[in-house]
């Protein structure tokens, strides 16, 4: 969604300039949009909805952000805490990662869409089974085999990330959040860990001037058939024209 729009533009402000100029003249919207907009379009930063009592009509069901103890340690760096088990969300989940991995993303680059595939009893219907999962019985953890599916949450060590994810599980909503997370080199109400159920479709954007350091656990360990691509262009390095007509031959 674009930040900018045409009006109200005030044209005796403007006179000085080229009518050609004047014509193509837009002007940044500074509105502060309300919260539930702002995550489904232009984005929020996690500190912004990380302790809500009550989530915009946007939240993705079964989506969980966790915020982050990050200490700083004057001349020396600073200390960050991924977890405590004893009081996070993940010992409630009944959440054990399978396999821990760690990605570096370049400044300014992109990584996905990429979504896992939701496990659906074979005597359901995957309409009234995520219902149940995430509507009905929200909080009914046994629900969910963390086996048969790939559920992934990930940890932001260095630089700032823009989280893209799409809800596209049959019967849910098509809901999107877009939300801004920092680093532990930022400490800060922004650092934040992040829950992402299969079934919904993520992004990466590594924002910012810094390169992009996270690590993130599974429930399963690495499957190549749980690992579907959506619009992934990005991540594929463009060959020079002249370099296709020579391959090609």
């Amino acid at each position: 969604m674009s930040n900018t729009h045409k009006d109200p533009i005030s044209k005796s402000l403007y006179a000085g300039l080229r009518t050609e100029a004047q014509e193509r003249l837009e002007l940044r919207d500074y509105t502060d949009h309300n919260l539930n907009e702002r995550l489904r379009s232009t984005g929020v930063e996690a500190k912004e909805i990380i302790n809500l009592s009550v989530r915009p009509d946007n939240w993705i069901p079964g989506v969980e952000l966790m915020p982050r103890r990050v200490h700083r340690q004057r001349q020396r760096g600073h200390f960050g805490e991924i977890v405590r088990l004893e009081e996070n969300l993940m010992q409630k989940m009944g959440f054990s990662p399978k396999q821990w991995s760690s990605a570096l993303m370049y400044s300014g680059t992109m990584k996905g869409f990429h979504i896992h595939p939701p496990y659906v009893p074979p005597d359901h219907k995957p309409e009234d089974w995520f219902r149940r999962q995430f509507i009905d019985e929200p909080e009914n953890y046994s629900l969910r085999d963390y086996r048969k599916e790939q559920w992934e949450m990930s940890f932001f060590l260095l630089g700032t990330v823009e989280l893209f994810l799409v809800d596209e599980r049959a019967g849910m909503p098509r809901r999107q959040m877009r939300v801004v997370i920092d680093g532990d080199d930022s400490p800060g109400d922004n650092n934040a860990g992040v829950i992402i159920p299969p079934g919904v479709a993520h992004a990466f954007r590594a924002e910012g001037s810094a390169d992009l350091l996270l690590v993130y656990g599974t429930s399963t360990t690495f499957r190549a058939e749980f690992e579907g691509r959506l619009v992934s262009s990005v991540e594929r390095a463009e060959i020079d024209g002249d370099w296709i007509e020579y391959l090609g031959k």
